[in-house]
């Protein structure tokens, strides 16, 4: 067989599926006008984080699902405004028809968190009792193994702009400086044991007790679920400073260690 044979068989491209840094646009009431503005706004005050940044626009917080024409509308306006709306995420059935007419995917990141939220809805299910007998003599209980949440990924390289360093399940450990442009995300909780220049995103899947150290702050950005702050939201006398992040309620707080 020859060479050129030989490449016939290989595939010509190969797709995967990862983490990407794509925002989620909650919609909390129809004011397109109103959502331009602040979208402006937004890209104005931090360009580097929000111009042309995709964007999944969330309708579910609406009182009803908008027609096809004015989320057209919608989507239009987040082009207009700098930002680039790359998908709906997930709703109810007349979302996912909104999506197909719109040609646009259903992101499954934001399905889970509906799922979650129905789960937690169910009844628990009763457990039955243990057959009544004496009870056995009282044992030390072992701990149990570090799950894979407990045991953080380690990073001992530097994070250079335009790089990403994803701890899936876990907390995230770097011991080198994070540079201006970079991103660092974790499941769990972030632990910077340098510079923090670029963006740090924490409790990426939800989970809202996660937070974020780091020995020298001059974060682009911090995030902890979603909740987040840009560098021009940030006190002055934090800069270069010890700091940890935290959520309190919807807030993300700030202070030195």
């Amino acid at each position: 067989m020859t060479a050129a044979s030989f490449a016939t068989l290989e595939p010509v491209a190969e797709v995967k599926f990862g983490q990407v840094g794509i925002a989620n646009l909650k919609l909390k009431r129809l004011d397109p006008d109103g959502l331009a503005a602040e979208l402006r706004d937004k890209v104005a005050a931090a360009e580097k984080l929000f111009l042309r940044a995709p964007v999944v626009l969330d309708l579910s917080h609406l009182p009803a699902l908008p027609d096809l024409d004015t989320v057209r509308d919608l989507l239009a306006r987040i082009r207009t405004a700098g930002m680039l709306p790359v998908g709906l995420s997930y709703g109810t059935s007349e979302n996912e028809q909104l999506a197909q007419a719109l040609g646009l995917p259903v992101f499954a990141k934001f399905r889970a968190a509906y799922e979650r939220a129905g789960d937690a809805e169910a009844p628990a299910r009763a457990t039955p009792p243990p057959p009544s007998r004496a009870p056995a003599p009282e044992r030390p209980t072992p701990p149990p193994p570090p799950s894979a949440s407990a045991v953080g990924l380690l990073h001992d390289k530097p994070v250079r702009s335009g790089q990403q360093v994803y701890a899936r399940g876990r907390d995230l450990v770097l011991t080198a400086l994070v540079g201006n442009g970079a991103e660092v995300i974790a499941d769990g909780s972030i632990h910077v044991y340098g510079a923090l220049r670029g963006r740090a995103l924490a409790g990426a899947q939800g989970d809202e007790s996660a937070r974020i150290f780091c020995q020298e702050f001059h974060a682009e950005l911090v995030s902890i679920a979603g909740q987040y702050r840009v560098f021009e939201d940030i006190p002055a006398d934090l800069r270069g400073q010890p700091v940890q992040a935290w959520l309190e309620g919807d807030k993300l707080l700030l202070k030195k260690l």
